[in-house]
C-alpha cells in the first residue's frame, strides 16, 4: 500500500467514527436514558385513599390510616367493620405506599396481611386485589371499605379520602409518587 492509500483509509476511518455516524452513538445512551426515566416515572404513581360512599369517613390522619392498613382498627365510629382494599404488596405501583405507611418490606406486609385475615374468613381485614379497577369495585360494594388506589382509577362510585388534611395531587400530599 502506498502512503497515499493508507491515508485516505484513515481518513475514511476517521471520518466513519467522527463524521456521519457519531450521531447515532450519541444518541443511543440519550435513548436509554429516556427509557429508563420513563419506566420510573410510570412506577412512581400519585395513589389515593378511597372509601365506600357509605362511609362516614371523609378524612384520615396518618396514624389512623397505619392502624387501618395493619389491621389494628376493626370498626369504624359508626360501627360498621373496618376492610382495607389494596393491590398486592410487590406490585410497583405500592413500593411508596409500602415505605410511607406501612415502613416494613415486602415480605413482612405479606406475614402482616396472612395474620391479620387469621379466623376471618367471612369477612378479612385486608383484601388483596389484582387491579386497580377491581379494587375500586370492590370498596364501592362493601360497606366499611376503605382502599388505595392509583388516581387515575377513581371514578364516582367511591369517596376520596384525605389524607393528613390533603386530596391527592395537591403540594405535600403524602401518597405523590415523586
Amino acid at each position: 500500500m502506498t502512503v497515499e492509500t493508507m491515508t485516505k483509509l484513515h481518513e475514511n476511518q476517521a471520518e466513519s467514527h467522527f463524521g456521519l455516524e457519531r450521531p447515532v452513538y450519541r444518541r443511543i445512551p440519550c435513548i436509554a436514558l429516556l427509557i429508563v426515566a420513563s419506566v420510573s416515572v410510570a412506577a412512581a404513581r400519585d395513589l389515593a385513599i378511597v372509601s365506600n360512599k357509605a362511609n362516614s369517613v371523609s378524612a384520615l390522619a396518618l396514624p389512623e390510616l397505619v392502624k387501618i392498613c395493619k389491621a389494628e382498627t376493626n370498626r369504624w365510629p359508626d360501627g360498621k367493620p373496618v376492610t382495607f382494599i389494596m393491590r398486592a404488596p410487590s406490585t410497583p405501583e405500592l413500593k411508596v405506599f409500602l415505605q410511607k405507611v406501612y415502613e416494613l418490606q415486602i415480605d413482612q406486609v405479606k406475614d402482616l396481611v396472612t395474620n391479620a385475615n387469621h379466623g376471618r374468613a367471612n369477612h378479612p381485614a385486608i383484601v388483596i386485589v389484582e387491579s386497580d379497577e377491581d379494587l375500586v369495585n370492590k370498596v364501592a360494594s362493601l360497606p366499611g371499605a376503605v382502599g388505595v388506589v392509583d388516581v387515575y382509577a377513581i371514578n364516582s362510585s367511591v369517596a376520596v379520602v384525605k389524607l393528613a388534611g390533603k386530596l391527592p395531587l395537591e403540594p405535600g400530599y403524602l401518597l405523590h409518587g415523586n
